[in-house]
C-alpha cells in the first residue's frame, strides 16, 4: 500500500515537471517548428527552380536562390542556439518574440534576395540587430544566474521587466 502510494506520489510529480518545463518553454518550441517549416520552404524554392520545366540549373535566377538560401542556413544555428539561451536563462516571452519577428525579417531577406541584392539588405542588417538582441539576453541572464550564486542577488524580475519592455523596439526600423 505505501509503495503503490509512493509510486503514486512520484506519478503526480513528474507529470507536474512537465508541466512546468513546457510552460517554460512552449513558445521557443513554436518559434523553432515555425523556423524549420520556413527553411523548408526555402530548400522547396531552390528545388523548383533547380528542377522547373524552365529553369537551367546555373541560372542568375537559381544562383540568387542558392545564394540566399546558404546564407540563412549559415546563420540558422547561431540563430537556435541564442534563441533557446536567452529564453531559458532570462525570460521566454521576449525572445520567442524577437525570433518571431527573426523569421519575417529572414523571409524579407529571402525574398529580397531574388530582386536585386540591394533589396535584401535591410533583412540582413535588421536580422543582425535581432540577434544582438537575443545575445544581449543571454548574456544579461548569465550574469544575473552568476550574480544569484556567487553574489545573493536576484535581479531576474528587473531584468525581465526591462526585456520586454525593450523587444518592443525591435520593431522600429
Amino acid at each position: 500500500m505505501i509503495r503503490q502510494q509512493s509510486e503514486t506520489d512520484r506519478q503526480f510529480i513528474l507529470e507536474n515537471m512537465f508541466v512546468a518545463v513546457m510552460d517554460n518553454i512552449f513558445l521557443l518550441v513554436l518559434v523553432t517548428l515555425l523556423s524549420v517549416v520556413q527553411n523548408v520552404f526555402f530548400a522547396l524554392k531552390v528545388e523548383k527552380e533547380c528542377t522547373g520545366p524552365h529553369s537551367k540549373p546555373h541560372s542568375a535566377a537559381f544562383e540568387r536562390l542558392s545564394c540566399a538560401n546558404r546564407n540563412c542556413m549559415d546563420t540558422y544555428p547561431t540563430f537556435l542556439a541564442v534563441l533557446w539561451c536567452a529564453g531559458i536563462c532570462l525570460s521566454q516571452a521576449p525572445a520567442a518574440f524577437a525570433g518571431i519577428i527573426y523569421l519575417v525579417v529572414r523571409q524579407k531577406y529571402f525574398v529580397g534576395y531574388l530582386g536585386q541584392t540591394c533589396q535584401s539588405t535591410p533583412g540582413f542588417l535588421f536580422g543582425k540587430r535581432i540577434l544582438f538582441f537575443l545575445s544581449l539576453m543571454c548574456v544579461v541572464g548569465i550574469i544575473n544566474h552568476l550574480m544569484l550564486s556567487y553574489g545573493g542577488s536576484d535581479y531576474k524580475e528587473y531584468i525581465q521587466t526591462i526585456t520586454k519592455a525593450a523587444s518592443t523596439l525591435l520593431l522600429l526600423p
